[in-house]
């Protein structure tokens, strides 16, 4: 049998009355947050570069996807098969450079492609039409949703023609930060900081970086060279002075390099 087809017998099974108490009692809803952890955690894997973990998490992923597309099944609303479907349907649809005759210069004119083509098939039916940037989903991480925002809204022609403009708007958004701080205002500052971190991703985009894969290394090296510092103090760690804190944290970024 299949390994896939095996994997919708399994779900199906346990959804079966006499199947798993728990699994019976999920819904499409109690599985978003499920679906989003076991996303993070294939992220995760895959960043680690462990063959096997990667494996096993996007396996759970997938267990995830069946599992919902079960539960979305017994309502009479859509099966596994309407999901495989759709999605070869649409990949097929918006590669025309490799399933017909298109030809195209490189990656950033397929994205563009890909972009034109979604927005006719909204257009052609009127119930679904949205805007350019409605298919961003808002439980996105903040940093990821702000890039793909960027991306889409770049993708229609509203951007800057090389990082200088973003690298601008940084120095035009940390200056409105600066006299927010001055005045005091937190409501200002929130929003003159998210203007700033928005800058950031726009000049991450232009400069081909994933923020939030750089965040993620960021926090990662942060949470290594801290380590160091709680290993070297031990007890004392809580009662030492930031000057040797921060002696020991130069000395593990020496050692790094």
């Amino acid at each position: 049998m299949p390994q896939l087809a095996r994997l919708v017998q399994i779900v199906a099974r346990l959804r079966a009355p006499d199947g798993c108490p728990w699994d019976r009692e999920q819904s499409m809803a109690s599985m978003a947050p499920h679906l989003l952890e076991e996303a993070f955690e294939a992220v995760d894997a895959i960043q680690a570069g462990q063959e096997d973990g990667i494996c096993e998490e996007l396996g759970d992923v997938l267990m995830n996807v069946v599992l919902i597309a079960q539960i979305a099944g017994e309502a009479g609303r859509f099966d596994v098969e309407r999901v495989a479907r759709g999605i070869g349907d649409k990949l097929i649809r918006r590669h025309p450079h490799v399933f017909a005759n298109l030809a195209v210069s490189g990656s950033e004119q397929v994205l563009a492609n890909w972009e034109r083509i979604k927005q006719q098939e909204k257009a052609a039916d009127a119930a679904r039409a949205k805007g350019v940037l409605s298919g961003v989903p808002a439980a996105l991480p903040a940093l990821l949703r702000a890039y793909r925002i960027g991306e889409k809204a770049a993708r229609v022609g509203f951007d800057w023609p090389d990082p200088a403009g973003p690298r601008a708007k940084v120095d035009e958004e940390l200056a409105e930060l600066d006299r927010a701080l001055a005045q005091g205002d937190p409501a200002a500052v929130q929003q003159e900081l998210g203007d700033v971190l928005f800058s950031l991703v726009n000049l991450a985009r232009h400069a081909k970086v994933n923020p939030e894969m750089a965040l993620r290394a960021t926090m990662d090296k942060f949470v290594r060279r801290f380590a160091h510092v709680e290993e070297r103090l031990g007890e004392r760690m809580g009662t030492a002075d930031l000057a040797e804190m921060d002696r020991l944290w130069n000395e593990a970024k020496l050692a790094e390099k």
